[in-house]
C-alpha cells in the first residue's frame, strides 16, 4: 500500500459543491481506500491505496468521485514521500509570512510547461520558484488587497491546478505523513 494526499479542487467554494468531510472520507471509504483521513475542508484526503501509478490512480480517484458526488471533482494527486520531500525542501526559507504576507504551494495536474510564462512578480504574486509539477509563491495582500493572485496561474497552467496554503502542507505533513 502507498500513502497519498489527494488535493481536490473546487469543493466546498461558495454555496456550490458543499460536502461534509464525514462524507468524503465515507466516499473514499466506499471506494476501497485505507486509512482515510481529511484535513479541513477544502478538499484535502490522506488514503492508502494499492499500486503506484499515480495518473491511473487520479482517474479511478476522480471517476469513483463523480459517482458518488454526482458532479466531476478535479483531483491532484501526490504520494506522501512527494509531499514530505516538499516540505523538507524548505522552499519558504527566508520568508517571513503573516497577515499582510500569505505563502501558496500550487499542484499542477500535469508537467507545466507553462512554467517559464508566468510572470515572476505579477500583481503582488511573486513566484519563488517551479518545477514540471508544483509552484511556490509568496502573496503580498499590501499589494493586491486581494487573495486572488491565482488568476496569473491559472492563465499560464489551466484550471486543472489547485493551491493550497504553507501551513496547511505543513499541517498535513506533521499529523498525516
Amino acid at each position: 500500500m502507498t500513502k497519498y494526499v489527494a488535493f481536490l479542487r473546487g469543493i466546498n467554494v461558495g454555496k456550490h459543491r458543499r460536502i461534509t468531510m464525514a462524507e468524503l472520507k465515507r466516499a473514499f471509504e466506499d471506494a476501497g481506500y485505507a486509512n482515510v483521513a481529511t484535513y479541513i475542508a477544502s478538499g484535502n484526503v490522506i488514503f492508502d491505496a494499492s499500486g503506484t501509478d499515480a495518473g491511473a490512480l487520479t482517474q479511478e480517484v476522480e471517476a469513483q468521485l463523480g459517482s458518488a458526488l454526482g458532479y466531476h471533482v478535479d483531483v491532484i494527486l501526490r504520494s506522501a514521500e512527494e509531499v514530505r520531500e516538499l516540505v523538507a525542501a524548505k522552499p519558504f526559507a527566508g520568508v517571513d509570512a503573516g497577515d499582510e504576507i500569505r505563502l501558496y504551494v500550487t499542484f499542477l495536474s500535469r508537467l507545466g510547461n507553462g512554467a517559464s510564462a508566468v510572470p515572476r512578480d505579477a500583481g503582488g504574486l511573486r513566484i519563488l520558484r517551479s518545477s514540471e509539477r508544483t509552484v511556490f509563491s509568496v502573496l503580498d495582500l499590501r499589494d493586491t488587497g486581494t487573495t486572488d493572485g491565482m488568476t496569473v496561474l491559472e492563465k499560464a497552467f489551466g484550471k486543472r491546478i489547485t493551491t493550497r496554503s504553507w501551513n496547511v502542507i505543513e499541517e498535513i505533513t506533521a499529523r498525516y505523513l
